[in-house]
């Protein structure tokens, strides 16, 4: 498949980048500056993306099977500015533009629904995270919104606690929710879900848990 890959410098990114390529996709990897970039690959293209100029991305996803994306605050003052919304705009903008469909991005899982039956523990600790980065999830949540008004098949992946662990490709789905006490994943295995979703009709137009 051919795939583009936004944020490809972010943990999620470069691991997107690093399984696609060992899967055998011809991957775009759209990045701010292409001198710190260190994947290489025989089917890797390095682009210089301007993220608040939709026409400039279009060559970047035009013709492509799917369209991954790390966009996000990195912290919490990027969040108050709203930027993983405006962000995803900009890309969706350009997908609408060349009539690309599939779109899959990291969202977080205190964005979406809680199992009712979760524990107590686990009730209590998301309430404390959600007013501590209630900025972030804000951001996240209206990132969500523009999703749902595009005409894109999108998927958005909300993982717990993020980790740097190895991979392990085993870890627990539940789409339109959560797994219940699922507190962490690492970054390698949402990328890896999210690679394994790109043709997963079930997930399109679904917010989809992921944790371990």
């Amino acid at each position: 498949m051919k795939l583009t890959v936004f944020g490809a410098n972010g943990g999620i990114g470069q691991e997107i980048v690093r399984q696609a390529l060992g899967a055998g996709h011809e991957v775009t990897a759209v990045v701010r500056d292409p001198a710190r970039f260190t994947a290489t690959g025989e089917r890797l293209e390095v682009v210089r993306g301007d993220l608040g100029d939709p026409g400039s991305l279009r060559p970047a996803v035009a013709g492509r099977d799917a369209v991954l994306s790390g966009l996000g605050p990195r912290k919490r003052a990027d969040a108050r500015t709203g930027i993983a919304a405006e962000l995803t705009r900009s890309v969706l903008r350009a997908m609408d533009a060349e009539g690309t469909r599939r779109l899959l991005v990291v969202s977080a899982a205190p964005v979406g629904p809680h199992p009712a039956d979760s524990p107590l523990a686990d009730r209590a600790m998301l309430k404390v995270i959600g007013s501590i980065l209630k900025d972030v999830y804000a951001d996240l949540a209206a990132m969500e919104a523009e999703l749902a008004l595009s005409a894109t098949d999108w998927t958005s992946v909300r993982p717990p606690r993020l980790q740097d662990k190895p991979l392990t490709g085993t870890y627990r789905k539940v789409v339109g929710g959560s797994p219940r006490a699922g507190r962490f994943i690492g970054r390698a295995d949402v990328a890896h879900a999210m690679l394994a979703m790109m043709d997963d009709r079930a997930t399109v137009k679904q917010g989809v848990g992921v944790a371990y």
